[in-house]
């Protein structure tokens, strides 16, 4: 299972009982006609809304219409993609979490990013109220050091040597502890792979939050992960 999912920070000040209260009114209907003459309404909406005394989770639902090309002809599909979502509370802090949706098939079109520019103006009437949070290098560095057998893979960037963009140490190349630190001194963590041994799951972290899950879990566990281990590493 490979499953990402983004953190977010919510700038603006509102209790959870509005939130719910805007995104349990919203829903968007866009007329479509497809290019045999066909009407179609696309609808962007909020489904499955629970609040909780702390979270609030959903689904951000999207349709679009995906073009295909078969036997010299352009057929077109109406999709519908879905992006779990969740609003947690966290130490004086709203942070979101949205899951990348899971499609079979083409090219996904529904983004994290573009779920939480769109949840900041269901919520705000602005785009900017929703902005990336971001995981210290330092962090990254402290999770690899802890354990380094755990490590899977580690990535560099802001590398200073010329012509060199990123730097990668995997396999075998992890217990080079002289190869690591010479890396330190040329770039910074962007991206580290690793085990959580206490829950058992393979993970990704980013230093722009992205969390990415290489192994088998529930969605539930996984979201319990985030929240419970990612969120207090935020800067």
């Amino acid at each position: 299972m490979v499953l990402p999912a983004k953190v977010f920070e919510i700038r603006e000040e509102a209790s959870l009982g509005l939130m719910v209260q805007k995104l349990k009114d919203f829903r968007e209907e866009e007329p479509y006609q497809t290019i045999r003459g066909e009407s179609v309404t696309l609808v962007t909406e909020i489904l499955d809304l629970k609040a909780g005394e702390d979270v609030i989770s959903g689904v951000f639902s999207m349709d679009f219409v995906r073009s295909r090309y078969y036997k010299r002809r352009v057929i077109e599909t109406p999709v519908t993609e879905e992006a779990p979502f969740w609003i947690r509370r966290f130490k004086g802090r709203t942070f979101l979490i949205v899951l990348a949706p899971s499609v079979a098939r083409g090219v996904k079109k529904l983004l994290t990013g573009y779920v939480a520019n769109k949840l900041s103006e269901v919520l705000f009437i602005k785009p900017h109220a929703v902005v990336e949070t971001r995981i210290p290098h330092e962090t990254l560095r402290e999770l690899h050091e802890s354990n380094p057998q755990a490590t899977k893979l580690i990535w560099f960037d802001d590398v200073d040597i010329p012509g060199v963009e990123k730097l990668c140490l995997a396999g075998s190349d992890l217990a080079d502890t002289r190869l690591y630190r010479e890396y330190l001194q040329h770039g910074r963590i962007w991206y580290v792979v690793f085990e959580v041994q206490k829950r058992g799951i393979v993970v990704g972290i980013t230093r722009n939050s992205v969390i990415t899950l290489f192994s088998k879990s529930t969605v539930e566990d996984f979201i319990g992960y985030i929240m419970e281990d990612i969120l207090p590493l935020i800067e």
